[in-house]
Protein backbone atom coordinates (compact mmCIF):
# COMPACT_ATOMS: atom_id res chain seq x y z
CA UNK A 1 0.00 0.00 0.00
CA UNK A 2 1.39 3.26 -1.19
CA UNK A 3 2.23 5.33 2.26
CA UNK A 4 1.86 9.22 1.63
CA UNK A 5 4.73 11.60 1.49
CA UNK A 6 5.80 14.51 3.46
CA UNK A 7 3.33 17.10 2.17
CA UNK A 8 0.62 14.54 1.17
CA UNK A 9 -0.52 14.58 4.77
CA UNK A 10 -1.79 18.20 4.01
CA UNK A 11 -4.12 17.36 1.86
CA UNK A 12 -6.15 14.89 4.64
CA UNK A 13 -5.15 17.62 7.40
CA UNK A 14 -6.03 20.91 5.76
CA UNK A 15 -8.96 19.54 2.90
CA UNK A 16 -10.32 22.54 1.73
CA UNK A 17 -8.10 25.09 2.69
CA UNK A 18 -5.60 25.59 0.24
CA UNK A 19 -4.80 28.02 -1.71
CA UNK A 20 -4.18 28.80 -5.47
CA UNK A 21 -0.87 29.20 -7.17
CA UNK A 22 -0.37 32.41 -7.75
CA UNK A 23 0.87 33.11 -11.20
CA UNK A 24 3.87 35.67 -10.97
CA UNK A 25 3.90 38.57 -13.63
CA UNK A 26 7.01 39.35 -15.87
CA UNK A 27 7.72 41.71 -13.44
CA UNK A 28 8.00 39.81 -11.03
CA UNK A 29 10.49 37.89 -13.05
CA UNK A 30 12.93 40.62 -13.73
CA UNK A 31 12.78 41.53 -10.42
CA UNK A 32 13.98 37.71 -9.10
CA UNK A 33 16.95 37.79 -12.09
CA UNK A 34 17.83 41.26 -10.71
CA UNK A 35 17.70 40.68 -7.13
CA UNK A 36 20.16 37.54 -6.16
CA UNK A 37 18.92 37.24 -2.89
CA UNK A 38 15.34 37.62 -2.38
CA UNK A 39 14.77 37.60 1.25
CA UNK A 40 11.61 35.56 3.14
CA UNK A 41 10.37 36.41 6.34
CA UNK A 42 9.71 33.14 8.78
CA UNK A 43 7.73 33.93 11.71
CA UNK A 44 8.11 30.65 13.79
CA UNK A 45 5.85 29.38 16.60
CA UNK A 46 7.07 26.57 18.79
CA UNK A 47 4.30 24.54 19.90
CA UNK A 48 6.78 21.27 20.97
CA UNK A 49 9.60 20.21 23.16
CA UNK A 50 12.28 21.54 20.53
CA UNK A 51 15.29 23.29 22.44
CA UNK A 52 16.09 26.27 21.76
CA UNK A 53 19.27 24.67 20.49
CA UNK A 54 18.00 22.20 18.31
CA UNK A 55 15.43 24.82 16.92
CA UNK A 56 18.68 27.36 15.99
CA UNK A 57 20.11 24.54 14.30
CA UNK A 58 17.23 23.40 12.48
CA UNK A 59 17.20 27.15 11.44
CA UNK A 60 20.49 27.10 10.18
CA UNK A 61 20.11 24.35 7.91
CA UNK A 62 16.94 25.55 6.98
CA UNK A 63 18.59 28.56 5.86
CA UNK A 64 21.50 26.89 4.52
CA UNK A 65 19.23 25.24 2.10
CA UNK A 66 17.39 27.73 1.51
CA UNK A 67 20.70 29.99 0.65
CA UNK A 68 21.94 27.02 -1.97
CA UNK A 69 19.15 28.09 -3.86
CA UNK A 70 19.57 31.75 -3.78
CA UNK A 71 16.92 32.88 -0.89
CA UNK A 72 17.70 34.69 2.40
CA UNK A 73 15.69 33.62 5.28
CA UNK A 74 15.12 36.29 7.93
CA UNK A 75 13.66 34.04 11.22
CA UNK A 76 11.79 35.44 13.89
CA UNK A 77 10.88 33.24 16.71
CA UNK A 78 7.64 34.32 18.29
CA UNK A 79 5.89 33.77 21.45
CA UNK A 80 3.14 30.61 21.44
CA UNK A 81 1.11 32.14 24.64
CA UNK A 82 -0.57 34.92 25.11
CA UNK A 83 0.55 38.48 24.24
CA UNK A 84 2.10 40.95 26.67
CA UNK A 85 1.61 44.56 27.42
CA UNK A 86 4.35 46.71 25.46
CA UNK A 87 5.71 47.75 22.72
CA UNK A 88 4.77 45.92 19.71
CA UNK A 89 6.89 43.13 18.47
CA UNK A 90 7.66 42.32 14.83
CA UNK A 91 5.63 39.05 15.49
CA UNK A 92 2.48 40.90 16.21
CA UNK A 93 2.61 43.00 13.54
CA UNK A 94 0.35 42.49 10.53
CA UNK A 95 1.91 39.80 8.03
CA UNK A 96 3.24 40.95 5.23
CA UNK A 97 3.01 39.60 1.76
CA UNK A 98 6.86 38.30 1.79
CA UNK A 99 5.97 36.47 5.37
CA UNK A 100 5.66 32.66 6.15
CA UNK A 101 4.15 31.16 8.93
CA UNK A 102 6.08 28.14 10.87
CA UNK A 103 4.71 25.56 13.29
CA UNK A 104 6.89 23.44 14.97
CA UNK A 105 4.68 20.83 16.47
CA UNK A 106 4.44 17.50 18.71
CA UNK A 107 3.52 14.55 16.92
CA UNK A 108 -0.31 14.09 17.10
CA UNK A 109 -1.80 11.40 18.75
CA UNK A 110 -2.73 9.49 16.02
CA UNK A 111 -0.87 8.62 12.85
CA UNK A 112 0.14 6.33 11.13
CA UNK A 113 2.62 7.41 9.12
CA UNK A 114 4.79 8.85 11.83
CA UNK A 115 8.28 7.17 9.86
CA UNK A 116 7.63 9.23 6.17
CA UNK A 117 5.50 12.60 7.46
CA UNK A 118 7.48 15.46 9.06
CA UNK A 119 4.99 18.15 8.17
CA UNK A 120 2.87 19.70 6.02
CA UNK A 121 1.83 22.84 3.90
CA UNK A 122 -1.38 25.03 3.94
CA UNK A 123 -0.28 27.12 0.71
CA UNK A 124 0.52 30.25 0.65
CA UNK A 125 1.46 30.83 3.86
CA UNK A 126 1.15 28.48 6.85
CA UNK A 127 4.06 25.73 7.41
CA UNK A 128 3.84 22.82 9.54
CA UNK A 129 6.80 20.44 10.78
CA UNK A 130 6.82 17.49 13.44
CA UNK A 131 9.69 17.75 15.99
CA UNK A 132 9.13 14.57 17.64
CA UNK A 133 9.17 12.71 14.03
CA UNK A 134 12.55 13.90 13.95
CA UNK A 135 13.66 13.05 16.66
CA UNK A 136 12.42 9.65 17.10
CA UNK A 137 14.21 9.16 13.29
CA UNK A 138 17.62 10.38 14.51
CA UNK A 139 17.44 7.63 17.70
CA UNK A 140 16.57 5.20 14.97
CA UNK A 141 19.74 5.79 13.74
CA UNK A 142 21.59 6.22 16.82
CA UNK A 143 22.73 10.11 16.20
CA UNK A 144 20.94 12.52 18.12
CA UNK A 145 23.03 15.11 16.59
CA UNK A 146 20.77 14.68 13.24
CA UNK A 147 17.55 15.55 14.86
CA UNK A 148 18.26 18.87 13.87
CA UNK A 149 19.70 18.35 10.57
CA UNK A 150 15.89 16.20 9.74
CA UNK A 151 14.09 19.09 11.21
CA UNK A 152 15.87 21.82 8.73
CA UNK A 153 15.34 19.50 6.00
CA UNK A 154 11.71 19.23 6.66
CA UNK A 155 11.23 23.08 7.21
CA UNK A 156 12.97 23.74 3.67
CA UNK A 157 11.08 21.30 2.19
CA UNK A 158 7.38 22.64 3.58
CA UNK A 159 8.49 26.32 2.92
CA UNK A 160 9.23 25.11 -0.71
CA UNK A 161 6.13 24.19 -0.85
CA UNK A 162 4.67 27.50 0.10
CA UNK A 163 6.67 29.16 -2.46
CA UNK A 164 6.38 26.17 -5.11
CA UNK A 165 2.93 25.36 -4.87
CA UNK A 166 1.56 21.94 -3.31
CA UNK A 167 2.23 19.81 -6.26
CA UNK A 168 4.89 20.46 -6.41
CA UNK A 169 7.12 17.04 -5.78
CA UNK A 170 9.93 16.02 -7.32
CA UNK A 171 11.82 12.75 -8.14
CA UNK A 172 15.34 14.54 -6.82
CA UNK A 173 16.01 16.82 -4.66
CA UNK A 174 14.40 18.04 -0.98
CA UNK A 175 10.98 18.22 -2.87
CA UNK A 176 10.88 13.99 -2.99
CA UNK A 177 7.50 12.93 -1.64
CA UNK A 178 9.17 10.14 0.59
CA UNK A 179 12.45 10.09 2.45
CA UNK A 180 13.87 6.69 3.04
CA UNK A 181 17.40 5.55 3.52
CA UNK A 182 19.25 7.32 0.44
CA UNK A 183 17.53 10.45 1.45
CA UNK A 184 18.25 10.34 4.64
CA UNK A 185 22.16 9.82 3.77
CA UNK A 186 21.80 12.60 1.25
CA UNK A 187 20.97 15.05 4.22
CA UNK A 188 23.21 13.63 6.55
CA UNK A 189 26.27 14.94 4.10
CA UNK A 190 23.95 18.18 3.01
CA UNK A 191 23.49 17.07 -0.05
CA UNK A 192 19.48 16.78 0.00
CA UNK A 193 18.60 20.21 -1.89
CA UNK A 194 16.17 22.31 -4.42
CA UNK A 195 16.89 21.59 -8.05
CA UNK A 196 18.10 24.21 -10.19
CA UNK A 197 14.34 24.55 -11.58
CA UNK A 198 13.05 24.63 -8.12
CA UNK A 199 15.57 27.73 -7.36
CA UNK A 200 14.36 29.51 -10.16
CA UNK A 201 10.63 29.03 -9.68
CA UNK A 202 11.08 30.18 -6.09
CA UNK A 203 13.47 33.20 -6.34
CA UNK A 204 10.28 34.57 -8.99
CA UNK A 205 7.90 34.15 -6.21
CA UNK A 206 9.66 35.53 -3.21
CA UNK A 207 10.64 38.37 -5.63
CA UNK A 208 6.80 38.66 -6.78
CA UNK A 209 6.01 38.54 -3.27
CA UNK A 210 8.65 41.51 -2.22
CA UNK A 211 7.27 43.16 -4.89
CA UNK A 212 3.76 43.29 -3.87
CA UNK A 213 4.57 44.54 -0.15
CA UNK A 214 6.12 46.99 -1.58
CA UNK A 215 3.20 47.84 -3.85
CA UNK A 216 0.82 47.72 -0.62
CA UNK A 217 3.25 49.85 1.53
CA UNK A 218 3.39 52.36 -1.14
CA UNK A 219 -0.46 52.70 -1.29
CA UNK A 220 -1.18 52.86 2.69
CA UNK A 221 -1.56 56.59 3.27
CA UNK A 222 0.58 58.19 5.93
CA UNK A 223 -0.47 58.69 9.05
Amino acid sequence: MKTPGLAEVSFLAVLGFVGIVDLASPEAALAGESDPSPTITVKIYNYSQASPAILAGAEREAGRILGRAGLQAVWLECPVGPSTPGPQTPCQKAPEASDLRLRVLAAPIKNKFQDTVFGFAVHPVLASVYYEYAARRAKTDNADFKAQIILGCAIAHELGHLLLGTNSHSDEGIMQPRWETRQFRQLTMGTLLFTTEQSKLMLVEAAARSARQTLTSATIPAN
